[in-house]
């Protein structure tokens, strides 16, 4: 069972390399004090355990010469074997082919090129799948009732679009399945694994395209302008519908049963009045759709099916105060991976057997963090200057008065995506630091409906860094936060945040962190990955069209506006960045150095879009612990 995230690469937004979500308390004791700098960022002790197809083994991600490796084990035995020998970069993804083999990804020195291989699991039959030079491999379909193929994409034949493959996970043999007129950027099979969607973007429509069998050519069933979200999630098990969550003459995303044959929403699933709804639960072994999970503050279940509530019900009362979630589970879903999910540790792992009510613990994420030294998330919301509602969280430190508090703004990545309720390292480090950490989705932001991501169009540097202003604005007005002690962090779009607030509003903050942003957007769109020009025409639309919005796009861009900045700055890139180059971060600092502005620099030459290499996130998070408490007053951790 080949878990979809093995060959999936993130298109838009950066998450925190050290991601792993939550848990419940460790034994460890750590004190009241400043807890070690590499707790909050050091590799998983054990991290993604996912079950084989027969519920026999157990699979997971263990650090190995300090780099994530795949070990297995059965699932009634404690003892485990190392089955790759992975000592440059960290295995991205893996999941199981089939009940005795193993495939996953990595790419090289963050280039986001991920290439495929496979292995037994006794450590035999080692192959790379997926050997192309500049190629990436994304996963289509697990093809669960074929124990030798899965369906993946690749962009070999043309760097811009992916067609679709039959991959023989024992031998890397490759069948092309289907060729990309040029258009597509998704593909979908139906319940037997036949291809049988595809997804086209053409300028700003996008249309879902229908074939019946492989055999017939794909027609079009649905052309809509981007703004509008009509995705498909999965068949139905009669292989005749399609679940989809759409906004069609709605603001927020609902999942419906769509008619294909006659071209029409058919059913009503589920719809929430205050945010998207995209994620449908089912059971593939008894035909059964057995929920939705959505997000509003929190995550949150409906459940339309009593045998799945009841055991959701189950696995809260043997885990209570925690969010649980069952991750994976055997073919005939009776043995699964549950994890527990808080805003204070990364979570455990739990392996249940429903048939025999067996429970245990496999591991604790990162056993060394202590919920007792970490902060509250607590959610938040308030009025933007032109009156729109801004929800985020904000985590304040332990342990001092809460007000004059030096504060770090913290800005998401994408930008359209958001901020999540769990376990951020990054923001209990900050917290434990002494710093109030401030999270914004502000507009553009994802998951709040139709009307508040289009109201960010356009608006890089505009309305959206207005709806952070704000923030910090009213957590002045709060007294939480010490005007004089601000500063503001952020990756990815949220570095391109970062600088638009030192160069747009000079006066608001005392310094700014920078990783991996955008400072020229000019540039950055005349680089963007080959991979993402189906969706150039929609950039233009979000962002600025280069040519006719020229003043516009000059206005959003920190660079032209360097003249401004006054406040130290520091910045961290990737060299092998290929969503946003290391160019945007050299013509920053270049032209403030010239100005005589401090702007400290940290380059690492074997990362991308994010430092995945545990020493370099040491070295990056030591250099921001420094850099904040020289100009934040924030607490640093001496070396002994």
């Amino acid at each position: 069972m080949l878990k979809k995230a093995i060959f999936w690469c993130l298109v838009v937004s950066l998450s925190v390399v050290v991601t792993g979500s939550l848990a419940e308390p460790s034994d460890t004791k750590q004190g009241t004090g400043l807890v070690p700098l590499e707790y909050f960022f050091r590799n998983p002790e054990k991290t993604s355990f996912q079950i084989s197809p027969d519920g026999k083994h157990i699979a997971y991600l263990k650090p190995w010469r300090s780099r994530l490796n795949v070990y297995v084990q059965k699932t009634d035995e404690e003892k485990a074997m190392r089955i790759t020998e992975a000592t440059v970069r960290d295995i991205a993804w893996y999941g199981w082919a089939n009940n005795k083999r193993i495939g996953y990804v990595m790419d090289k020195d963050g280039d986001e090129n991920w290439h495929g291989y496979a292995v037994d699991i006794d450590g035999s039959n080692y192959k790379e799948l997926t050997p192309f030079k500049d190629v990436q491999t994304r996963l289509v379909d697990e093809l669960e009732d074929d124990d030798d193929h899965v369906l993946i994409s690749l962009n070999k034949r043309d760097r811009r679009i992916f067609d679709v493959y039959r991959l023989n996970v024992n031998t890397g043999t490759l069948a092309l399945v289907a060729e990309n007129p040029g258009t597509v950027t998704h593909w979908l099979a139906d319940n037997q694994g036949k291809l049988r969607i595809a997804v086209a973007v053409e300028g700003l429509d996008t249309t879902l395209l229908y074939r019946k069998t492989e055999a017939d050519p794909f027609k079009e069933i649905i052309t809509t302008d981007f703004k509008s979200s009509f995705w498909p999630l999965f068949f139905a098990f009669d292989n005749k519908y399609l679940y989809v969550s759409s906004n069609i003459g709605r603001d927020k995303r609902a999942i419906y049963k769509y008619d294909i044959e006659n071209r029409k929403h058919q059913e009503l699933i589920y719809e929430h009045p205050e945010v998207d709804v995209g994620h449908l639960l089912r059971s593939k072994k008894r035909k059964v759709i057995t929920g939705v999970s959505f997000i509003t503050d929190k995550r949150n279940y409906h459940f339309f099916d009593q045998n799945r509530k009841e055991l959701q019900n189950t696995l809260e009362r043997k885990l209570p105060g925690y969010e649980v979630a069952v991750t994976n589970m055997s073919k005939d879903e009776t043995k699964m991976i549950v994890r527990t999910y808080t805003d204070k540790s990364r979570g455990a792992y739990y392996f249940y057997d429903r048939s025999s009510a067996a429970f245990r613990k496999l591991a604790h994420v990162s056993p060394w963090l202590n919920e007792d030294n970490m902060a509250d998330m607590k959610p938040i919301q308030y009025q933007s200057r032109d009156g729109l509602t801004i929800h985020g969280y904000l985590t304040l430190p332990k342990g001092v008065e809460l007000k004059n508090l030096p504060v770090v703004v913290n800005p998401h990545g994408g930008p359209w995506a958001r901020n999540r309720w769990g376990f951020n390292p990054e923001v209990q480090f900050l917290a434990n630091r002494g710093l109030a950490v401030l999270q914004v989705n502000f507009r553009g932001s994802t998951g709040y409906g139709k009307a508040f991501w289009q109201a960010g169009f356009k608006e890089w540097g505009r309305k959206m860094q207005a709806d952070i202003t704000d923030g910090v604005h009213w957590l002045i007005q709060q007294g939480i936060a010490d005007p004089s002690r601000v500063g503001i962090y952020g990756a990815s779009y949220g570095g391109y945040a970062t600088l638009a607030g030192l160069a747009f509003t000079p006066d608001l903050y005392a310094c700014g962190v920078d990783y991996v942003g955008i400072s020229n957007i000019f540039t950055f769109l005349d680089t963007i990955p080959p991979y993402w020009e189906p969706s150039r025409q929609k950039f233009y639309e979000m962002i600025g069209d280069p040519q006719k919005d020229k003043d516009l796009l000059k206005a959003a861009s920190p660079l032209f506006h360097a003249d401004k900045i006054k406040t130290p700055l520091f910045v961290a890139q990737g060299a092998n960045d290929p969503r946003v180059k290391k160019a945007e971060s050299d013509q920053i600092v270049e032209v403030l150095r010239k100005r005589g502005i401090d702007a400290q620099y940290m380059v690492k030459d074997d990362e991308g879009h994010g430092f995945r290499n545990e020493e370099n996130r040491f070295d990056f998070y030591r250099a921001m612990e420094e850099f904040l408490g020289k100009h934040l007053g924030s607490k640093v951790e001496r070396s002994k």
